[in-house]
């Protein structure tokens, strides 16, 4: 076994601590390897990467493409196709992907959620400005940063809203815990800066998700793997230590942007909080993945993010109309597979690339990794009306470096060598993650929540307002809870051998009813949570109060913990105790609340039950 390994032939120049994923050479061993596209064997098969541990369950992926986003046309001879994004979509669906996650047409952005970052005269120019009219503001073009990169097309602002909104709402479902890899490749727009456009982009969506983040998550860790450095989201957060941005670029001045020199560290309390990784031409596979493992296992484990969003691109590939590297589809996945093993919330945005057929394999091939169905994929593309792209070929993983494609490597190892350790020194300073004073969730969180819940209801608990799909993939189970989470129509039955519950003014029985307006499935999960739990402490604190000289088992008077149900400790004693109390004495609204009080953090907070020994005391209210 020993002579089996020492004949495994190492893919990097070092064999240094974090330099490449050693379990790779040990699942090519052991048969377990990926599926081997183009002889790479430096891929790292089925292991689980950076954490090293393996998912308890299949994580919630989700999708969003504004309708139409890829019609629009920045202008003949321009190297930003739009339309590389519906070559994208069509790719997945034909793959069937689409049927594996859900799907979203995300609503626009508005304007002032565009102004959380850009400055308001730029924004006020953007939704101005057409062809027609441009000459009505020649003299703030210079200003605005507006001409042959960035130029003035129909509907311009319009497109700058779509993407905006899918990745806002990529953001959005990440901190609501509604999914755990939310996919936009319309996004990822980096080079716009506050207030100018810049590298065919006019608004940073990726700055507008991370601030949406930022909202929940203290630490955000931003990777960019575009060929251009992300000079605008590190602009952006140059002098904050709560978002850490790495760059993997090529770097010379005569390069768009100019900068990402590995010594732009950040600034004031952001110094050392970002990281760039300075590449020249024709860099491998092999140099490539090695040094993005290398410095991402140690970042990620040092600076503890919440959250992950994640650049992917394109531009980076072989083969590019304007870059110069030599990476692969299968390599540049395989850095969005490493990301992903980590199990953070994560984010993933398009970017730069622009051979749009390249570009829509990748990216359907990232879509497949984010999904762990990539090792299935077929290597032959399925048929859409878009093949005449794909031809000769017709294949997800064309050969990109291959003849007089591959451009000369001029990164030496001595040169990755020293970035390497450079970037690991730079680690040092940060020592280690920040601590981030915690406060109350700012208001820009509540429109979305109460538009969601509006949509919610009106469309009886589907989310189709939001332009999702069905969940076909979803286990049926997903929701129950306990024997007790019924899918009844109104009505709450008791169990066997107790009474009803009779009210004081009453003096017949009555059957126990949900809180007035209150209707099963059209509140969602937590209304229903929320009923749950307050019908079974009206229940069980009934039962305490008729039959206080005759405890019942598990209850506070025979011993066991307080508050009448049995277990749970301080967390269902504040629940019963609240619960009963909201639906019986704040109808519908004060139903809500119990669903709040019994999804919080330990119950910490609220009124607590009785102490062991005594009757339980949550009695409702008249």
């Amino acid at each position: 076994m020993v002579a089996a390994f020492s004949n495994v032939e190492n893919p990097t120049f070092s064999a240094t601590p974090f330099f490449y994923d050693r379990n790779a050479d040990r699942a090519s061993y052991s048969g377990n390897s990926g599926q081997e596209v183009e002889g790479q064997s430096w891929r790292g098969g089925q292991i689980v990467g950076g954490s090293g541990v393996g998912l308890h369950s299949m994580p919630r992926v989700s999708y969003y493409f504004p309708k139409g986003v890829g019609e629009y046309h920045f202008g003949e001879r321009h190297p930003m196709k739009p339309h590389r994004l519906t070559l994208t979509n069509h790719l997945v669906i034909g793959y069937g992907l689409d049927k594996k996650m859900d799907m979203f047409q995300p609503r626009s952005a508005t304007k002032e959620e565009v102004e959380a970052f850009h400055d308001e005269d730029y924004v006020n120019f953007l939704t101005r400005v057409t062809p027609e009219n441009v000459r009505n503001f020649t003299n703030v073009l210079s200003r605005f940063n507006v001409g042959d990169d960035c130029p003035i097309f129909s509907d311009m602002w319009d497109y700058c809203r779509q993407y905006t909104g899918a990745s806002l709402m990529a953001a959005h479902k990440i901190v609501a815990g509604k999914t755990d890899i939310a996919i936009n490749w319309t996004g990822g727009l980096h080079h716009a800066k506050k207030a100018e456009a810049s590298g065919f982009c006019y608004v940073n969506d990726i700055v507008l998700a991370i601030l949406e983040l930022l909202r929940i998550h203290a630490r955000v860790l931003y990777i960019d793997i575009d060929i251009h450095h992300g000079d605008g989201v590190q602009e952006a957060f140059y002098n904050s230590n709560r978002v850490l941005t790495v760059s993997f670029h090529k770097y010379s001045s005569d390069f768009f942007p100019g900068t990402g020199h590995i010594d732009e560290v950040g600034h004031s309390l952001g110094k050392y909080f970002s990281l760039n990784v300075p590449l020249q031409d024709g860099i491998d596979n092999e140099s490539y993945v090695a040094l993005f493992k290398s410095i991402m296992e140690p970042t990620i484990y040092t600076f503890q993010p919440s959250s992950i969003v994640l650049q992917c691109g394109a531009d980076s590939l072989g083969c590019d109309r304007l870059g110069c590297f030599n990476l692969s589809i299968a390599a540049h996945g395989e850095c969005v597979r490493f990301i992903k093993s980590f199990n953070l919330p994560l984010i993933v945005l398009g970017g730069g690339g622009y051979t749009i057929k390249n570009v829509s394999r990748c990216w359907t091939y990232e879509t497949a990794v984010l999904l762990d169905l990539h090792q299935s994929l077929p290597n032959s593309l399925p048929h859409t009306a878009y093949d005449d792209f794909f031809a000769p070929d017709w294949k997800l993983h064309p050969d990109l470096a291959a003849g007089r494609n591959r451009v000369e490597n001029l990164n030496t190892r001595k040169g990755l060598e020293r970035i390497r350790v450079g970037i690991l020194e730079r680690l040092r300073y940060m020592h280690g993650a920040p601590s981030v004073a915690m406060s109350e969730i700012p208001p820009g969180l509540a429109p979305w929540m109460k538009e969601e819940e509006d949509e919610e209801e009106a469309s009886g608990g589907t989310g189709a307002g939001e332009g999702t799909s069905h969940d076909a993939h979803r286990s049926n189970g997903e929701w129950f809870d306990n024997n007790r989470d019924r899918e009844l129509d109104g009505t709450v039955s008791l169990p066997p051998g107790v009474a009803p519950i009779v009210a004081p003014s009453q003096t017949a029985p009555t059957v126990l009813q949900w809180g007035a307006g209150i209707t099963l499935g059209a509140g969602g999960r937590e209304k229903r949570a929320a009923a749950i739990s307050a019908a079974e402490s009206l229940v069980t604190t009934s039962i305490s109060e008729n039959q206080r000289e005759r405890p019942l088992p598990g209850s506070a008077g025979a011993g066991k913990p307080a508050g009448g149900v049995g277990v749970g400790g301080k967390k269902r004693r504040k629940t019963a105790a609240t619960g009963a109390r909201s639906v019986s004495g704040k109808g519908p609204k004060g139903a809500v609340k119990a669903g709040e009080s019994a999804g919080g953090e330990g119950g910490e907070t609220g009124s607590a039950g009785p102490a062991s020994g005594e009757g339980a005391s949550a009695v409702p209210g008249p």
